[in-house]
């Protein structure tokens, strides 16, 4: 099949959405598929490489930290118009809102093809980025939402969270959940007794033995990451666990100021950015997967950090239902009462930490990568049989 990928964000940037499509689209090149790229450039040159439509943009930092958009003038970019016409993808297949999925629309005009939307952002929860009322940000999230649904054939949520939500908000097309898998021949527990683990513990500072939360992803305002730190500062000072945030962000410096006002700088870790190749290794480090977000559409960070054997402990939230199931693979929280609680009761039980890490592993072999293709091309079959419905439904009108 004929797939074309039409994504704002892809290498050298580090996201969720980035690590989504890049598996997806490696995955479909391994199945024998013909797939081609539309993404946004890191500067204003438009070029082609591999098969990858790089589109210049600019700096959109003023939105949010790390946003691009296609740069003035680089969108008329008509010698690769044609030739992807030439190519006539069977299907096209968006992953972002704006630059790429306007040029994707061109494409599908002139190539009569469907076009399927992976719905990776749930807006609403990042209205303060650009409105003052929150009511209204959540409002324009919702109405915006329904007009790109109009321009799709179908549309694919991660979890059946976000397919309530779009069903709530009145989309237009139909919505299919298929959630994001993970590359399990990257992400897994050590192979090396422990050793590396030690090592790199050693060099934060972390004494043998001690209990490591792991944080992984971007330090936003969003992810809430400083509702960790005000519960680290709660537990008793005698057998607090150690607290590691691996990634960075705008919300990296307010954390740093948190950790010295709470007199946590000596229980606190911020490692920063680290390279693709190397996250698996850094789940690694912790004995736990925490998380306070609420703004996750899948939680991608979630399974890998199961993948690599760690229970989850995170602040409960419907697109982890069924997922982290409390006793099982880790817990979901609701307060500070049952955060402490849950983390007391692994920390204290060894005989259920090796459990734990055992129904972790089993959960993420769920969410394998081949997996995750398949369900894909599923949906890209059945938008390619609805497009092709309302082609013969609008050539039967015609004739009425």
């Amino acid at each position: 099949m004929k797939i074309l990928l039409a994504s704002d964000t892809w290498s050298p940037m580090v996201n969720g959405v980035v690590r989504s499509v890049e598996l997806l689209y490696h995955q479909l090149l391994a199945l024998g598929h013909d797939v081609r790229v539309v993404t946004l450039a890191q500067n204003g040159h438009s070029h082609e490489e591999n098969g990858i439509l790089y589109v210049g943009s600019i700096s959109a930092e003023r939105v949010y930290p790390g946003v691009r958009i296609s740069a003035a003038g680089a969108l008329p970019i008509s010698h690769w118009l044609d030739e992807l016409e030439a190519w006539g993808p069977e299907v096209i297949h968006t992953q972002s809102e704006f630059s790429t999925f306007m040029l994707a629309q061109r494409v599908a005009r002139r190539c009569h093809c469907p076009v399927v939307h992976t719905y990776h952002t749930v807006y609403e929860d990042y209205t303060q980025y650009l409105f003052f009322s929150e009511r209204l940000g959540r409002m324009t999230a919702e109405k915006a939402t329904r007009i790109l649904s109009g321009y799709c054939s179908l549309m694919l949520a991660p979890t059946e969270k976000v397919r309530a939500m779009l069903n709530r908000y009145g989309v237009s097309c139909p919505v299919v959940t298929v959630p994001t898998g993970i590359d399990l021949t990257a992400f897994g527990p050590a192979q090396d007794n422990g050793e590396e683990k030690a090592r790199m513990r050693a060099e934060l500072g972390i004494p043998e033995g001690d209990t490591v939360l792991l944080s992984l992803g971007r330090l936003a305002a969003e992810k809430n990451h400083a509702q960790l730190v005000r519960l680290l500062a709660a537990q008793p000072e005698e057998n607090r666990p150690w607290l590691v945030f691996v990634g960075d962000g705008p919300a990296r410096p307010d954390l740093e100021a948190l950790t010295k006002e709470l007199k946590l700088t000596d229980r606190v870790r911020f490692v920063g950015m680290v390279k693709p190749d190397e996250v698996p290794r850094w789940y690694r480090v912790g004995d736990i997967f925490v998380s306070a977000s609420q703004s996750e559409t899948q939680g991608l960070t979630y399974f890998e950090g199961m993948a690599c054997g760690l229970p989850v402990l995170c602040r409960a939230d419907p697109c982890l239902d069924g997922v982290v199931e409390n006793g099982f693979n880790g817990w979901q929280w609701k307060d500070e009462a049952e955060f402490a609680s849950a983390l007391n009761t692994i920390i204290s039980d060894p005989a259920l930490r090796g459990q734990l890490h055992q129904n972790a592993l089993a959960t993420a072999a769920r969410y394998s990568a081949e997996h995750f293709a398949q369900q894909v091309l599923d949906a890209y079959q059945q938008a390619i049989a609805l497009k092709q419905y309302e082609s013969e439904h609008k050539s039967i009108l015609s004739w009425v």
